[in-house]
């Protein structure tokens, strides 16, 4: 490992690393990242232009009831993007693999217990919601409602991200229309392991050039970064390069480690994000 990267606090992250198991309840594996050198790298060194929520879903959750049988549950986390940090993703599987073998008397017990750690983690107010599997909980699986660029026949040789690509049709009326794509993947930051994704860019403005987007969605391909901050990317360059007057963007991650998180960033504080619905490869 590089000095630099030897000095940086991601070093100490559990992520890419052998890490021992515990089933003890221990809230000090979380390993919370501030989001604010990241975002100094897209300009954003305050208040950033967006809003949105880090909407995690997990898929191995179980605890202890009073009498030592297990319940299993699947959680659901609203991260707001306003917090000063986000969680690293195996700190949280981890952390979440410590109430295994701790006892709790409810499921609003460990409901409030998630919430109280994860707020911490992160500097804001998490929501949490746990449904036990014995209450057969539903999840509707569905493909986002929009446009799908991905069969546009377009030549492409570029795998690093380059907002050049993005434009749009400045002669055109304006449009209000929800652009998806299957073809986002980059990598994880810290192992470079895959992560793969269905994007979709809601917006309303100048028509976005779409073999341009999907041009610009593919060069993430080689990128290294966490989900969050290649989402907060991908909506700081459209707003750049497109000059919308709206935009939102969200992107659903296939599941890893039991974890699948789901970043949305819109520009105005009250637009509504989707619904958890899963997508096809969640």
């Amino acid at each position: 490992m590089p000095a630099s990267d030897r000095d940086s606090p991601l070093a100490h992250a559990p992520l890419g690393r052998r890490v021992d198991y515990r089933s003890d309840y221990a809230p000090e594996l979380l390993f919370p990242i501030a989001r604010a050198p990241k975002r100094a790298e897209l300009g954003v060194l305050r208040d950033p232009p967006f809003y949105g929520i880090d909407l995690w879903n997990a898929y191995e959750l179980s605890w202890l009831n009073p009498r030592g049988k297990p319940v299993v549950a699947i959680g659901c986390f609203h991260v707001p993007a306003c917090s000063p940090r986000l969680v690293e993703s195996k700190s949280l599987k981890l952390y979440l693999n410590s109430l295994n073998g701790s006892r709790f008397e409810s499921v609003e017990e460990v409901r409030l217990r998630v919430a109280t750690d994860l707020s911490e983690a992160v500097g804001a107010r998490v929501g949490v919601r746990i449904e036990p599997l014995s209450g057969r909980p539903r999840r509707r699986i569905e493909a986002i409602d929009g446009v799908l660029i991905d069969d546009l026949d377009v030549a492409i040789d570029t795998y690093r991200p380059e907002p050049s690509f993005l434009g749009v049709d400045a002669t055109a009326d304006m449009v209000e229309e929800t652009l998806v794509s299957h073809l986002l993947k980059s990598n994880c930051l810290i192992t470079g392991q895959p992560d793969w994704a269905t994007l979709a860019v809601r917006y309303r403005g100048r028509p976005i050039d779409r073999s341009g987007l999907l041009r610009y969605i593919v060069s993430y391909r080689e990128h290294d970064e966490f989900h969050e901050q290649c989402v907060e990317r991908i909506f700081m360059d459209i707003r750049r390069c497109c000059r919308p007057e709206r935009l939102a963007v969200w992107a659903r991650y296939t599941r890893r480690g039991g974890l699948d998180i789901n970043p949305f960033r819109a520009d105005v504080e009250d637009a509504s994000p989707p619904g958890n619905f899963g997508d096809i490869r969640q």
